[in-house]
């Protein structure tokens, strides 16, 4: 029998970790290195903290505990998250830089003229990851208790309800237009610098609506501090199961969601776009990520790239709809 030198055993040992991802990972047909062969890039158009970066966080490190090299992510925000998909869209189509989009991605053509990248055409999905529905709030002390209360009230003084966002031309600016253009009615929008200073002038009656996540509402509903008129969902959510739709309400076609999901740049190969979409599936369904993505007040998505890239067109198309109803340009 044949004995190892220590220095042989220590090489050896030290190689196991090498040779059991390796084993994971096996190579692929043709004499093509198996993927990923090295550290997968995912950028993120937001700073570091926020809910959406968090999510990227959880998804990246599903990744990296499957994979034999690890998944790190890359914020890069600026430009209304222009600069990170400019970013992505001039990275090669290799599957190893991969962009973390969001609602923003779709909301911005619709109120920019000049991009330098079209989301349709250069970028190509891989899976919607989580969604956070948008809802109607209002002030306890402005008299308005449900859908059909708001509705009576903005028919009755045409253009003198307002409610606040967290910034003009933001998602919440545009639910708001939504519900406006499929409800006939009208209100007057206040722009705020963020959800927080809105929320603020919401609690003290400054204001009686505001439109905001679910997420962010949620804790000030559960307190009793506001009111839940409605959430902007084709269903209930189970996060808040006692709170109806618009539809329910009477309103169709209100449905705004703040999603999150994975591109790749255009020409990726559709082999490598399923295996990056199979990989996160399996990890959005892993209930630890379920009950992780609970408590951050968001509800796990998993499907198909095509599946994705539907609905990544059908936002694009409603949002400028929105917009050229509203008359929302940013210059």
């Amino acid at each position: 029998m044949q004995h190892l030198s220590r220095r042989a055993l220590a090489g050896l040992l030290a190689a196991i970790p090498g040779l059991r991802a390796a084993s994971a990972q096996p190579a692929a047909s043709g004499g093509q290195p198996a993927y990923p062969s090295r550290p997968v890039r995912i950028v993120v158009p937001f700073p570091p903290g926020q809910a959406s970066d968090i999510f990227a966080r959880v998804l990246a490190e599903g990744f990296s505990s499957r994979w034999a090299h690890p998944v790190v992510v890359e914020n890069r925000p600026g430009g209304g998250g222009a600069l990170a998909v400019e970013a992505v869209t001039r990275s090669a189509a290799d599957g190893y830089t991969l962009l973390w989009g969001g609602t923003g991605i779709t909301v911005l053509p619709a109120v920019q003229a000049r991009l330098p990248y079209d989301v349709a055409r250069d970028l190509s999905a891989i899976v919607r990851a989580a969604d956070i529905p948008m809802m109607i709030v209002a002030s306890n002390s402005g008299g308005i208790r449900n859908l059909g209360d708001l509705l009576e009230r903005a028919r009755a003084r045409p253009g003198e309800l307002v409610y606040g966002s967290g910034g003009p031309a933001s998602l919440q600016h545009l639910t708001g237009e939504l519900l406006s253009m499929r409800a006939g009615i009208r209100m007057s929008h206040v722009p705020y610098r963020g959800s927080a200073p809105a929320m603020a002038d919401l609690l003290s009656g400054t204001i009686p609506l505001m439109v905001d996540s679910s997420a962010s509402a949620l804790p000030q509903i559960r307190a009793g501090r506001i009111t839940a008129i409605a959430v902007a969902s084709e269903a209930r959510s189970p996060l808040m199961p006692e709170v109806p739709t618009v539809a329910e309400g009477g309103v169709t076609g209100v449905v705004a969601m703040g999603w999150n999901g994975l591109y790749a740049p255009a020409g990726t190969p559709p082999a490598l776009i399923e295996r990056i979409n199979a990989e996160a599936n399996r990890i959005l369904t892993d209930p630890a990520v379920v009950a992780r993505l609970g408590e951050l007040g968001a509800e796990p998505t998993p499907g198909s790239p095509k599946s994705f890239q539907d609905f990544t067109l059908a936002e694009l198309a409603k949002w400028r709809e929105v917009a050229r109803a509203a008359e929302l340009k940013l210059e």
